[in-house]
């Protein structure tokens, strides 16, 4: 006899729904969404995304805590040099949202206030204020290495998402061929370089996204460093 049992339906919660929501903009991209869509890819009613979530910027929240889980925060060397910690926290974060080109803006475009955001927050504040960071100083560093890394991550979402394609940079046989142009054609080598190496092959996607990320991501960790407490001497 033929199991008549009803297939299951997942629960819809917050969770869920953020979760289906990111996929929905992954694939169709963040212009087309709609709490219309959203419905049918929930195989619900469409105001039923409306019982979790006051309108469409709540839900947006939503995701952009969703794309801050997924960071995985715990895991970072907390227990290693400041340097180190800030390196990698920056580097998961660009990661992670280049994964979803169609929602990086959604994630730069408002504050993250989960507990697990503020947890992080308080856990790299007291990081920072270890390394002799004033209070005010360890604030001002997360804030300049979060700005940093979603404004890159904006950059580069574009370029994915086919900016990239309507380049008018000249080729080298061009007669307006420039050192702008060639700077950049190095660039490129550098990176393809960087990705045919064996050793880099799991950091491809870094590579991939610009080695100017590491370069301007050293340089601030540098001014950092030189200026540690500085306006503690100023008080």
């Amino acid at each position: 006899m033929a199991d008549r049992t009803p297939p299951t339906r997942n629960v819809l919660t917050r969770d869920y729904i953020a979760t289906v929501a990111l996929d929905l903009i992954d694939r169709i991209g963040l212009g087309k969404f709609s709490m219309r869509k959203l419905g049918a890819e929930l195989g619900a009613d469409p105001m039923a995304a409306y019982r979790h979530y006051a309108d469409q910027e709540d839900l947006y929240d939503g995701i952009a805590e969703l794309l801050f889980d997924a960071l995985e925060t715990d895991a970072l060397p907390w227990d290693g040099d400041w340097r180190d910690l800030c390196s990698a926290y920056c580097e998961r974060l660009r990661d992670t949202l280049l994964q979803h080109p169609h929602a990086v803006t959604v994630f730069a475009s408002r504050p993250v206030r989960s507990p697990a955001s503020i947890a992080t927050g308080n856990r790299m504040i007291a990081k920072l204020q270890d390394a002799d960071f004033t209070p005010a100083e360890a604030l001002q560093i997360a804030r300049c290495l979060r700005e940093f890394t979603i404004g890159h991550a904006l950059t580069m979402a574009v370029v994915a998402l086919g900016a990239g394609d309507r380049s008018r940079k000249p080729a080298p046989a061009d007669p307006t061929y420039n050192l702008l142009a060639e700077a950049a054609d190095a660039e490129a080598q550098s990176d393809a370089e960087a990705e045919a190496d064996a050793e880099a092959k799991a950091g491809a996607a870094r590579a991939g996204a610009g080695g100017h990320f590491r370069l301007g991501l050293q340089a601030m960790l540098d001014g950092f460093s030189a200026g540690r407490g500085r306006s503690r001497g100023r008080r």
